[in-house]
Formats: structure tokens, sequence, C-alpha cells
């Protein structure tokens, strides 16, 4: 099994370094579809770090998951000489160029994954238009979307319908020739030179975190709204629209919007954003949420 995978690793690192040239970012996958590197704090001692103070890579070392991702043909190289054993690559959704979304229609034939997706399309009036589809080991489809810059797509299982499950920020697709235990992911005929096709504005709509109850609260001075803030200070390089984003959601959510524009403005500035980028984030976390800015 070493020898096949060490000969499958070369189409693999192929394979990812088209899919890079296209402004796709990869990283190796195994034959489970698993990132192929192990996590360099695996053997830490102590308690394993919660979701605000997990290593996204800021340590420099290979093993972050997704967060390895990368369009740099040297550090996926890299990547893939540090697994040897990688035999497939995954494509990092959410991030720019495409800021990619994945539809996983992973049902048992084509015809099932159609009617899945049929009746919010029926209900909710979209209609997918022409982009690439992957056609996965199991029968099913992955459609690729382009989202909104601007806009936090999360990942999602079978909340749009049964059997379909969302690739967003955060999340991965095997890319096409990726081989697994059960087989290898091929695109369909006519669309390997597709770019990803803009996501319906319907679709994308449903794709969003649902409001939470509206609950009017005392504006910016209250902890909740600083809290906000300091969620926004600590964002990382790479995090920073997205935490702003979901940040401004909240506020407009819990009524303080208005009030956390200017607090929320300056704390983006501090992590490195201009004010021009920050006002549009907040600007469309507003439109999102049904408010206007």
């Amino acid at each position: 099994m070493a020898t096949t995978d060490r000969q499958a690793t070369t189409p693999a690192l192929a394979h990812a370094l088209s899919a890079a040239e296209r402004g796709l970012a990869v990283i190796p996958l195994s034959r489970t579809k698993l990132p192929a590197l192990r996590s360099p704090h695996h053997d830490e001692p102590g308690p394993r770090p919660g979701p605000t103070t997990r290593c996204r890579g800021e340590c420099g070392r290979f093993g972050h998951g997704v967060h390895d991702a990368s369009t740099d043909p040297a550090r996926i190289r890299a990547l893939f000489a540090a697994a040897p054993r990688a035999t497939g690559y995954g494509i990092a959704c959410g991030l720019p160029p495409h800021h990619l979304i994945g539809v996983d229609l992973d049902t048992r034939s084509s015809a099932d994954s159609s009617a899945a997706l049929r009746e919010p399309a029926l209900r909710h009036l979209f209609t997918i238009p022409a982009t690439v589809v992957v056609l996965t080991p199991s029968g099913g489809r992955h459609l690729w979307l382009s989202g909104p810059p601007d806009v936090v797509v999360p990942n999602s299982a079978s909340r749009l319908a049964p059997g379909i499950d969302i690739r967003g920020a955060g999340g991965y697709l095997a890319g096409p020739g990726s081989r697994t235990d059960h087989g290898t992911y091929t695109a369909a005929p006519g669309t390997a030179h597709l770019a990803p096709a803009a996501c319906p504005p319907a679709l994308l709509r449903l794709l969003l975190p649902p409001p939470r109850a509206h609950h009017p609260t005392p504006p910016a001075a209250g902890g909740h709204g600083q809290g906000l803030v300091q969620f926004v200070l600590a964002a990382h390089q790479g995090q920073r629209n997205t935490r702003l984003f979901w940040a401004a959601c909240r506020a407009y959510e819990d009524g303080i919007g208005p009030a956390l524009v200017a607090p929320l403005v300056e704390a983006a500035l501090n992590t490195g954003l201009t004010e021009r980028e920050a006002r549009a984030t907040i600007a469309s976390a507003a439109r999102t949420t049904g408010h206007h800015p």
C-alpha cells in the first residue's frame, strides 16, 4: 500500500498545482479524504485548546488542515513533500478570489442528487447556472459556486435539504483527480473548463445562518457590545473580515448595530483593515440581517 500511495502522490500534486493556477488554495488529502498532515500539536501536553485559542497555523508548521491551504506552488510542493502518502487534494472554500461555496449533493445516484436540489430550487425560485461539477465516488456531485467577497457562508449539513451539505468558510472539497479508498473524484464532462458561477442570490440567502430572535439591548456601552469589539480585535490576518462580518451581524440582530458601528470600525482599523473595507463589511452585515446600513 505504501508504494501505491507514493506513486499516487505525483498525479495528486500535479492536480493540486493545476487547481492553484486557477486561484484555488489547496492542501494534500489522504485516501480517507482527511487532511494528510497530522497536527503538530497532537502530542503536546495539557488540555486540548478551545475554539478561541486553537492554533490555525500561526506557529509556522504544517498540519493545520484547511488553514494550510495555499496557491503558492513552492508551498504546495512543500506540503506534499511533507505528506508523501497523499493521494488527493482539498480545495479550501471561502477564500479569494473565488470565495468558493461547495454544494455537496452526496447521494447515491445523479437522479437522487438532482431531486434533492430541485425542491428548494422550485420553492425559492432559483436555478443553478452552468458551473464546475465534480462527480464523487459515491455517485453524488459537488457543485462549485462563487460567493460575494464580503459574505461568510458557513458549513452546514442537510440544513438546505436532506442529503445536501454546504462547504463554506473553513471547509474544503476534494478536488477532481483525487483518489480515495472508494474511488476517484472526476470533473463532469463539459464543466472542467468553467469558472465557479456566481451563487444565485435566493440560494445565498438560504445558506446564511438564520437571524437570531431580536431582543433589543442597551447600546454599545453594554458588555455584549464590548465583547463583540474584543472579538474583532482578536482577529489574525485572514480572519479580519470574517470576524468583523460575524460581529456586525450579531450587533444588528441584537439591536445595537448602529451604536456599535464606530467601535467596530475602530477595532477593524487596529487589526489592519482600512476604514473603507471595514465600513463595507459592516454595511454588508446590515443588509444581510435585514437592516439599512
